[in-house]
């Protein structure tokens, strides 16, 4: 029962060893990695009745998380009264400004190609119409019950489809509020850590009841809220040591209803982790399985209220790291407890938006190539061409050098500026490309230069 994990620190998941992943021997399973990996971009949401108190979603539950997760907290010294405060959330979670047609539309706009929409976090509470438990969305304690979009899951997985945007069911295997896992008056009582309450293999019983509550759950959404392309499970902890819930059993069986189905098990590692995810942060170095970065666009994964956002440079420049170093990047965008998207987070992605319509042909499906991402430039091949990216930071006057060099040694027969229309006067000088550039009228420094080098015919990709 030791809380001590090595697959999470301070909320912030590890992630596997590129090393320990296994291809999926299943041939539609590969095609949809391909797939996967043509998509760069997702939006990724944390939402639920923790949005109402700016918190870390449902950390501060969990008794040996409480050194950095109730920082917050700042009203109640007792922990036990929190909880049951917490627990109540559901009783005044009325989010009537939610309009999934329109963050269907703005993720459209901003380039977004597949959602990753929180079903249910760590504290058990629903958002959609589960039959499993009442501590849900469409619950009648919850005052959101008889509004017409009341089954929030099924209608943002609607809207987004409707866009032509891809679904990943974000999902916890954990689940602090069913008394299947956070047992009442078993082994811990009050003080409780992210597990269960009590030890499975002494109540073998109660862990199967568990098993088969996750098991349901999970089969309502892959059969009644149409097409999933990704079951994304978190909740690492869950499934190793004696936590085994026999995942492949529900896995297999949601195939057979989804074939297509990819998995994303985080930090479990095995087959049923299809691809690996790193969180708020960017690997040092290429990675040569699938992945994808899990960052948030301001601090918290959940809405907190006066949260500090990242410039648009921030995230383009890490979209274009990710990218140029074989992942994707998931958003993520907390809705606000009214269930609007915050200002800032609309501004970021409409502008997110207008520069990947100009330069988006190097992000989507590109694959890595070498020199991949060194200092301020990265690299991304597609249909035998290879596009260039010089990035600038802000106030780098840099951009205005008449002749620039880029490390490259495969033959060019030509370099275009990427939403110029032009073409560039070039010269190769043995791992190297001189480029001339036309003087600019700009005025501020732009986030990044894109060039689109045609290869020559010796080098076929």
């Amino acid at each position: 029962m030791n809380s001590m994990n090595e697959e999470q620190e301070q909320g912030v998941h590890h992630y596997s060893s590129e090393k320990n992943w296994i291809e999926p021997e299943s041939a539609i399973l590969k095609e949809r990695l391909e797939w996967f990996k043509d998509q760069k971009l997702a939006l990724m949401m944390h939402w639920g009745p923790y949005s109402q108190i700016g918190l870390v979603e449902s950390w501060a539950l969990s008794d040996e998380d409480g050194d950095w997760s109730r920082d917050d907290v700042d009203w109640t010294d007792d922990m036990e009264e929190f909880k049951r405060q917490y627990f109540d959330l559901n009783k005044t979670f009325n989010p009537i400004r939610f309009q999934p047609e329109k963050w269907a539309q703005l993720a459209a706009e901003a380039g977004f190609k597949y959602l990753i929409f929180t079903t249910k976090h760590h504290d058990g509470f629903s958002m959609w119409d589960t039959h499993e438990t009442d501590y849900k969305i469409t619950g009648k304690d919850c005052p959101f019950h008889k509004h017409k979009y009341a089954d929030i899951t099924r209608n943002v997985f609607d809207a987004f489809r409707d866009k032509g945007i891809a679904i990943a069911a974000y999902f916890s295997k954990a689940d602090w509020h069913t008394p299947y896992y956070w047992a009442p008056g078993m082994d811990r009582k009050q003080h409780m850590w992210r597990g269960p309450s009590y030890d499975p293999d002494q109540y073998p019983w109660m862990w199967e009841r568990f098993i088969s509550f996750t098991h349901h759950q999970i089969m309502e959404l892959i059969t009644k809220y149409g097409r999933i392309d990704i079951l994304w499970l978190d909740a690492g902890w869950v499934g190793k040591r004696n936590q085994d819930i026999r995942l492949g059993e529900v896995v297999e069986e949601a195939r057979r209803h989804q074939p297509w189905l990819l998995t994303a098990d985080r930090t479990v590692g095995g087959i049923y982790e299809n691809y690996i995810t790193p969180e708020q942060t960017v690997p040092t170095h290429p990675i040569n399985v699938p992945w994808e970065s899990c960052i948030t666009i301001a601090t918290s994964f959940s809405y907190k209220f006066e949260d500090k956002y990242k410039t648009l440079r921030e995230i383009i420049h890490t979209l274009i790291e990710i990218v140029a170093k074989g992942g994707n990047l998931a958003l993520n965008v907390p809705p606000q407890p009214d269930g609007r998207l915050p200002r800032k987070a609309i501004e970021r992605l409409k502008k997110m938006g207008a520069w990947l319509k100009v330069h988006g042909e190097a992000i989507y499906g590109t694959r890595m190539i070498a020199p991949y991402f060194e200092d301020n430039l990265a690299y991304t091949t597609k249909n035998n061409h290879v596009y260039c990216f010089r990035l600038y930071h802000e106030n780098d006057d840099a951009y205005r050098q008449n002749t620039i060099s880029i490390p490259f040694d495969h033959e060019i027969l030509q370099v275009e500026w990427l939403g110029r229309d032009t073409l560039l006067d070039f010269e190769q000088k043995g791992a190297s490309i001189q480029i001339n550039m036309p003087t600019l009228k700009e005025t501020s420094t732009p986030i990044a230069h894109v060039f689109k080098f045609t290869l020559g015919q010796r080098w076929k990709l």
